[in-house]
């Protein structure tokens, strides 16, 4: 009967061997087992968390309290508004929305780490709903920044600010579409759109990624923008914009927009066709202002815009952005092209009226 066991025992060893030598890929498997029991208490610990993106990004991110004069005691102020900022350079400079300071009398800052201040507003622009502010003091804290950042859809975003005076909130989402301009005062305007909330007194608040670096500046949510019952809408001003925005408040104490006068159509294959200007680029002027610097330079309905200032069109949105960066007064070849004929013809640009 021992001899038996034996032999048994010895065989199936025999057995096992020859299977583990002939199929190893049932050696790794139990390894692989192994290794995931004794480590399943370190994969627990090692979950996925934006905490250093919070660590980094939260500090620079501060309450803002807009305050008013009481229309029966002018000596005493009232809080009415409620929203966030981003504090962008040592020097103190802060950006938040237009909407936020707007009509207030006296701002107030708060940090994180409770400094209170009562901040110099720089400048505001509507048309971007954006505002720089300046609070004045040492070790202030400042959002991280990347100018090489492009934001992608799909990228992970946070958004840091304080949702109806709940205290600093981060909520958490993905960038949904970039160029959005539903929401923009004059239709132009490219928005982030993003999935993380953005309730009120999160407006002028820091969108940012998982490295903590500025992506953009949250400024309105769908539903807030149109009374509509929406989640998982959310808008926020690209940090280049808000950032040349800031320099130029900065620098004027406003912005300074060209202008010329015109309303155009972007160009199709089909239409392009037939007008007979295939692989042109541009746009069609519909429209010219009266007594607008086209008018004055003899642009007229029909005119094919191919490039301003040396600049290509590619669209009436790049004729936005070429025209609004050029200063009042500069005189630029407009090149265009009038029935199937190139022509070339001097601009001066003037300030935007709607500033």
């Amino acid at each position: 009967m021992l001899s038996f066991l034996l032999r048994s025992a010895i065989i199936g060893t025999a057995t096992a061997a020859v299977l583990l030598f002939a199929f190893p890929n049932l050696r790794s498997s139990i390894t692989t087992e192994q290794l995931q029991t004794n480590q399943a208490p370190q994969q627990i610990s090692n979950q996925i968390s934006f905490n250093y993106a919070v660590r980094r990004a939260a500090p620079a991110v501060v309450n803002i309290y807009s305050r008013k004069y009481n229309n029966e005691d002018r000596l005493r102020l009232d809080t009415e508004g409620l929203g966030s900022g981003v504090i962008i350079s040592d020097k103190g400079y802060i950006i938040t929305n237009y909407h936020v300071v707007a009509d207030a009398d006296q701002v107030i800052v708060a940090l994180q780490d409770g400094r209170l201040f009562n901040s110099q507003l720089i400048g505001k622009d509507k048309r971007t709903d954006l505002a720089v502010l300046q609070i004045k003091d040492t070790n202030l804290p400042v959002i991280p920044l990347n100018p090489n950042y492009q934001a992608d859809i799909g990228d992970v975003v946070l958004a840091i600010g304080n949702p109806y005076n709940l205290g600093q909130t981060t909520t958490f989402g993905i960038i949904s579409a970039t160029g959005r301009a539903a929401l923009s005062s004059d239709g132009t305007q490219g928005l982030i759109q993003t999935d993380a909330a953005i309730n009120r007194g999160n407006s002028g608040g820091a969108l940012v990624n998982t490295r903590g670096e500025l992506v953009g500046i949250n400024t309105a949510s769908f539903q807030q923008a149109t009374e509509l019952e929406t989640y998982g809408i959310s808008f926020a001003i690209p940090y280049a914009l808000a950032d040349k925005i800031m320099r130029r408040l900065i620098a004027d104490g406003q912005v300074i927009r060209g202008y010329i006068g015109i309303d155009g159509r972007d160009i199709n294959p089909a239409m392009a066709r037939l007008m007979n200007a295939d692989n042109i680029n541009g746009i069609l002027v519909l429209g010219v202002a009266p007594n607008s610097p086209a008018e004055k330079a003899g642009i007229i309905t029909q005119d094919i815009i191919t490039s301003i200032d040396g600049k290509s069109v590619i669209n009436r949105q790049n004729v936005t952005d070429i025209v609004t960066e050029l200063r009042p007064e500069t005189e630029v070849d407009v090149d265009v092209i009038r029935k199937g004929k190139a022509k070339t013809i001097k601009v001066t640009i003037a300030e935007d009226p709607s500033n």
